[in-house]
C-alpha cells in the first residue's frame, strides 16, 4: 500500500469538516441543545409512546419534564417488549432491527437496548469519525491510515421468531460498517462475530500477526487478553516489534487507570497514543479531545438530550434535573438522556462530574449501584482507581483485576475487603496494603471519617487471587469477551463471594 499523506486525503478533509460543527457545538452548547431536544419531540409525537405521554402538547423543556417520569430500564420494558415482538412505531419510528444485549456490571439479568438507524448512524458511528476527526487534529503528521486498525468485538445472533439481531454493540457496529471500514479493519468479519471467545482470540492473533496494525481500538481488559497472546505467539518482548507503525490506542468502557502499566510495558513508546472515548449501549457521550487531559467533551450533537440530577439527590429518592446551563464543576451528577434510539428520561445509571462548563467536559466518576456505602463512607470508582494506580506506581506492581466489597466486623463496624489479582505483586502485601488505603483516605473525605482512629472502619485488607481467577468467573457467567466487565465495587458483596469462592 502506498503512503498517502493524511492531510492530502479526502478523509483528511472530510474529518477537518467535521471538527468545524464540534467547535460550533463547543462555542453555542445550549442552542445546539436546544435544536437536539426540539427535533426528538417532532420524531417522538407520532409513536406509541409520544401519543401515551402527549408529545404534541410538549411546547418546551419544562412541559416535557411534566409529562414523562425519569424511568430506569425496568419501567421501560412495556415499550421495549413491544418493540422486540415486531411492533412498529413503539418508541421510536420504524421498525428496530437491532438490540445491544447488555447486562451491565451490577444486575444478572439481560438488558434490551434498541439501536435505530439514527442512533446507529448519528450517534455511534458519527462518534467513530470524531474521535479520528479529533486525533488527525492533535496529531496532523499521523501515519494512522497507512496500514490497519485492529477492532475486538463480542458477538450477535438473529432471533429467530421477529428476525432482529441481539448481541453485543460492538458486534452490531461491526456488522454494519460500510464495506470500505472492513477493508481496514481486523479480523475479518466472520472471525469478528464469533461466539466462541477463547477460540476467536487465536484467529484473531493469527490474523493480525501479518498486518501492518497501526491502531487499535477495545475495552482495556480484553484487549490485554488478546495483546498478551500477540507477545507469546511471536515470542516478541513487545509489541512494537510486531507492529513498528503502531501508534494509537482507542478505548472505553472501563476506567483506564489499572491498565496503564501493562499497555505501557507492552508498548514502550513515547509516541505511542492512548484516547478515550465514553459509549455504553444507550449512546456515545463523550470523547478526550486534547492532547494533555483525560477530560472528556460532553458531545452534543448525537441526538441525545441531556438532563442531570446530583447523585446526593438522586439517592434521597429526588429526581429533579437540571439542565446543562445549571450544572456546577465537581459535583457528581446521575446522568438522564433521551435518545433518538427511543430512550426518554432514562437513567442510563453512569455518574459523572464536570471538569469545565466552557466548553463542557466531564470525567465518568463511576455507577449509581456501583459504589460501598455500607458505613456512611460514600466510595466511589473513581477514588478506588485513583488510589490504586498510585499504590502500584510506588511499589512497582500490575493490577491485572479487582473487586471489592464491605464486610461486618461487629458493632456497627467493618472492613473493606479486595481480592486482587497482581500480574506483579508487591513485595510486601502489609505496606502495599496500608499505603492504598491511605490514599484512599486522602482522595475521599468520607472513608476518611469513618477510618480516624478505626472509629468505623478498619484498614482494607488484601486477598491476592489466583492467575486467572477473574476470567474463570466470567466464563463461569458466560461473560467472555465483548463489552462484559468485572465489578470494581460490591456494595451487596454477592459477586465478591462467588470469586472468593473460586479462590
Amino acid at each position: 500500500m502506498v503512503y498517502i499523506p493524511f492531510k492530502n486525503t479526502i478523509l483528511s478533509s472530510l474529518l477537518k469538516n467535521r471538527h468545524i460543527q464540534i467547535e460550533n457545538f463547543k462555542d453555542r452548547p445550549l442552542e445546539v441543545q436546544n435544536k437536539v431536544f426540539k427535533n426528538l419531540i417532532k420524531m417522538g409525537e407520532y409513536t406509541v409512546f409520544g401519543v401515551d405521554h402527549k408529545f404534541s402538547e410538549i411546547a418546551d423543556v419544562k412541559k416535557f419534564q411534566e409529562l414523562i417520569p425519569i424511568r430506569k430500564y425496568e419501567e421501560f420494558l412495556e415499550y421495549i417488549n413491544k418493540t422486540r415482538k415486531g411492533h412498529k412505531d413503539i418508541l421510536w419510528p420504524g421498525y428496530v432491527k437491532w438490540f445491544a444485549k447488555s447486562s451491565g456490571t451490577t444486575d444478572n439479568k439481560s438488558k434490551y437496548i434498541p439501536i435505530t438507524n439514527e442512533s446507529l448512524k448519528k450517534c455511534h458511528y458519527k462518534a467513530g469519525k470524531d474521535m479520528l476527526s479529533l486525533y488527525a487534529i492533535n496529531f496532523p503528521e499521523t501515519n494512522l491510515y497507512n496500514g490497519k486498525g485492529l477492532m475486538l468485538g463480542g458477538s450477535q445472533i438473529q432471533n429467530k421468531n421477529h428476525g432482529y439481531f441481539e448481541g453485543d454493540l460492538s458486534a452490531i457496529l461491526i456488522s454494519n460498517f460500510p464495506f470500505w471500514v472492513n477493508m481496514h479493519r481486523v479480523p475479518d468479519l466472520q472471525t469478528a462475530l464469533m461466539s466462541d471467545w477463547e477460540k476467536k482470540v487465536n484467529i484473531i492473533c493469527n490474523q493480525a500477526i501479518n498486518e501492518n496494525i497501526t491502531n487499535i481500538t477495545g475495552v482495556p481488559s480484553w484487549t490485554l487478553v488478546v495483546l498478551k497472546k500477540v507477545l507469546e505467539i511471536t515470542k516478541s518482548s513487545s509489541l512494537l516489534e510486531v507492529w513498528p507503525n503502531l501508534e494509537l490506542y482507542m478505548h472505553g468502557g472501563v476506567h483506564f487507570s489499572p491498565y496503564v502499566k501493562q499497555f505501557y510495558k507492552m508498548i514502550p513508546s513515547n509516541d505511542m497514543n492512548y484516547v478515550e472515548g465514553y459509549n455504553a449501549s444507550e449512546g456515545f457521550f463523550g470523547i478526550q479531545d486534547t492532547k494533555n487531559s483525560k477530560d472528556l467533551l460532553l458531545m452534543l450533537d448525537y441526538g441525545i438530550f441531556y438532563e442531570f440530577i446530583l447523585l446526593k439527590d438522586y439517592k434521597d429518592g429526588i429526581r429533579e434535573t437540571v439542565l446543562l446551563s445549571e450544572v456546577i464543576i465537581n459535583e457528581v451528577y446521575v446522568m438522564i438522556i433521551s435518545t433518538n434510539a427511543g430512550l426518554w428520561r432514562y437513567v442510563i445509571g453512569d455518574t459523572i462530574r464536570f471538569t469545565s462548563l466552557s466548553p463542557f467536559r466531564i470525567r465518568v466518576v463511576g455507577r449509581t449501584k456501583n459504589y460501598i456505602n455500607a458505613f456512611g463512607e460514600e466510595l466511589m470508582v473513581e477514588n478506588v482507581e485513583r488510589a490504586l494506580y498510585l499504590s502500584c506506581q510506588k511499589y512497582h506492581c500490575t493490577v491485572q483485576n479487582f473487586i471489592v466489597a464491605p464486610k461486618f466486623i461487629g458493632d456497627g463496624r467493618g472492613v473493606h475487603q479486595w481480592i486482587v489479582e497482581f500480574q506483579d505483586i508487591p513485595k510486601d502485601l502489609n505496606i502495599f496494603s496500608e499505603y492504598l488505603d491511605r490514599k484512599i483516605r486522602e482522595l475521599n473525605s468520607d472513608y476518611d471519617a469513618k477510618r480516624t482512629d478505626n472509629f468505623i472502619l478498619d484498614c482494607l485488607q488484601i486477598f491476592p487471587a489466583k492467575k486467572n481467577i477473574f476470567y474463570k468467573w466470567l466464563k463461569i457467567n458466560n461473560r467472555l469477551g465483548g463489552q462484559y466487565k468485572v465489578p470494581r465495587l460490591d456494595n451487596d458483596g454477592i459477586k465478591f463471594n462467588e470469586i472468593k469462592s473460586l479462590m
